[in-house]
């Protein structure tokens, strides 16, 4: 069950973030300039235990609906894009830089997947009823019914802000 909605991100403390990313690895940022400022999950709760996971290294990878991506205006992400993970409070917490991306149906997910998202006992099946109930939830909140056939993206990334955090 969801828990209080993630406030707005801090954009200003998330720009600022990228900038010090910029100026340490220009290359990087030259290669692909594309940054996003979000957060994990539709709760501050989910947002907070996601960002949890990847800061212990548990979790390098993630997967949203292409519908969630197209409902909020916002192009898919690409390899090499970057987004700014923010905490439960909206607070900017590290850079996620995407390795790898694509697009299937629920079915398509498999254990190494699952396994990399890093979350629950780290098994397909747990991978699919948590995110069975996510989707149909965030489905809903924005009044569509989620179907298994629906596109999903899926991501896995490194870490590569703060240095004390990056892979």
């Amino acid at each position: 069950m969801a828990s209080e909605p993630v406030p707005p991100v801090d954009v200003e403390a998330g720009e600022r973030m990228w900038r010090e990313y910029a100026a340490a690895h220009p290359e990087a940022v030259a290669a692909c300039r594309e940054h996003t400022i979000e957060h994990f999950g539709d709760s501050q709760r989910l947002a907070d235990e996601l960002l949890a996971e990847v800061l212990s290294g548990r979790k390098r990878a993630t997967s949203e609906l292409v519908a969630d991506f197209t409902a909020r205006g916002d192009e898919l992400p690409r390899v090499g894009s970057h987004w700014i993970a923010c905490d439960g409070r909206g607070v900017p917490q590290i850079i996620i830089r995407s390795t790898e991306l694509r697009l299937g149906p629920f079915a398509s997910a498999d254990d190494a997947f699952a396994a990399d998202e890093g979350e629950d006992d780290l098994s397909l099946i747990s991978w699919q009823a948590n995110h069975r109930r996510y989707w149909s939830r965030v489905s809903a909140a924005r009044g569509r019914q989620w179907s298994e056939d629906d596109e999903i993206v899926f991501e896995r990334f490194t870490v590569v802000w703060p240095p004390q955090h990056a892979d």
